[in-house]
């Protein structure tokens, strides 16, 4: 096995924040639990929200979960990465959009 500083198998330890902070990390788990419940949007709908949030903050526990969860609901490759582009292109703009506090801090300090 390729050695990485994730280890995937933690991900299967996830439900264990419970044993250090019990009440809380089961609040968590309650939360959780309902977000990804059927509402306006569908589970599937969801889950491509999950997988692209997950790229954008780069966790790739996430980012195997959510991928999973995607290929179980069937959702595409293409649908896949599509979400990933939207969450690419999401957070590409928010990076750049402070560039007008740059801008403006610039002209402000040269006059």
């Amino acid at each position: 096995m390729e050695k990485t500083y994730y280890n995937p198998a933690d991900l299967r330890k996830f439900g264990k924040i419970t044993d250090w902070s019990e009440e809380l990390g089961e609040k968590f788990f309650e939360y959780y639990g309902k977000v990804f419940e059927e509402g306006a949007l569908s589970s599937r709908e969801k889950s491509l929200i999950a997988l692209a949030v997950a790229h954008v903050v780069q966790c790739p526990y996430c980012i195997d979960a959510y991928t999973k969860d995607g290929l179980e609901r069937g959702i595409t490759k293409e649908e896949m990465m599509e979400a990933v582009h939207t969450g690419a292109a999401i957070r590409g703009g928010a990076s750049l959009v402070h560039g007008v506090q740059m801008m403006n801090k610039y002209n402000k300090l040269s006059m």
